[in-house]
């Protein structure tokens, strides 16, 4: 574990199972009961609250705030900025997953809108780090086109315009606050064949910001280290996406501290 980190993701992992924080979660329909079932597992109380009437209050009783801009509507982004300003004035951490915003222009118009008031964490693949950053990426629709080592750069830059943690995700992880920056290995190839469980990723990275506000470096890659941990230890049992899903569920909640610290594969990059 490279010696950056202030805390492990097994530290983080036990503090969050601890805490069980409420998180607010403003996500897409496709990905709601998914990603709260995975973050119960994992160990946090997910909140699936979205209407502009009430998610700026709401947010102000959240742990952290996650946004997920994957079927996005007017109602939802109403939602979504109330939550964020609200976290914000609040001091509360929240992740934003910018779900193929370069597909469309009401979606780059949405995504600008929410930088504006400043994600701690922004989490995507490589396409969508690389177009968010202002560069020309290859992506199409919801999956990536670009390689996440294409992505690095951009996402350093990213992180040092806006103040924030930027993690990539895809084959290896890569996670960079502009200054300090980590690859994460492991997962399996068969996590991209499950629907949702990127976007449950973003749920669990507000679960582990949440308990460790004042460390979303170490936060996101807790949250990463332990996908790629349980994704790689459920490759080996599963005998495709079908069983995959249930087997993940089962191990996320299974997995230990000490075995997340223990098999959890970060390295400097």
């Amino acid at each position: 574990m490279p010696d950056i980190l202030r805390q492990t993701p097994g530290q983080l992992l036990a503090a969050m199972r601890t805490k069980n924080p409420l998180v607010q979660n403003i996500t897409n329909f496709v990905a709601m009961n998914i990603a709260a079932n995975v973050m119960l597992a994992a160990g946090a109380s997910p909140a699936m609250v979205h209407t502009k009437e009430e998610a700026g209050e709401f947010a102000r009783i959240a742990s952290a705030l996650t946004i997920n801009i994957g079927t996005l509507s007017p109602d939802f982004l109403a939602g979504m900025i109330e939550a964020a300003k609200a976290a914000g004035e609040a001091g509360k951490p929240w992740v934003l997953d910018p779900v193929a915003h370069f597909a469309t222009s009401y979606r780059r118009a949405a995504v600008a809108e929410l930088l504006e008031l400043r994600p701690t964490i922004i989490r995507g693949n490589a396409s969508e780090i690389i177009a968010l950053a202002g560069s020309r990426s290859s992506g199409h629709g919801v999956d990536s086109g670009d390689s996440v080592i294409a992505a690095e750069g951009a996402a350093i830059v990213l992180a040092q315009q806006n103040v924030c943690v930027v993690a990539v995700t895809g084959e290896v992880d890569f996670v960079t606050d502009g200054r300090r920056s980590v690859r994460i290995l492991g997962g399996s190839a068969l996590m991209p064949r499950v629907t949702a469980l990127g976007c449950s990723l973003t749920g669990v990275t507000g679960a582990f910001v949440a308990t460790a506000p004042d460390m979303p470096f170490e936060a996101t890659i807790a949250a990463l280290a332990m996908f790629a941990v349980v994704g790689r230890q459920v490759a080996e049992k599963a005998s495709g996406p079908g069983s995959f899903a249930p087997l993940f569920l089962d191990r996320l909640a299974g997995l230990t501290p000490d075995e997340l610290d223990a098999e959890a594969r970060v390295v400097s990059a």
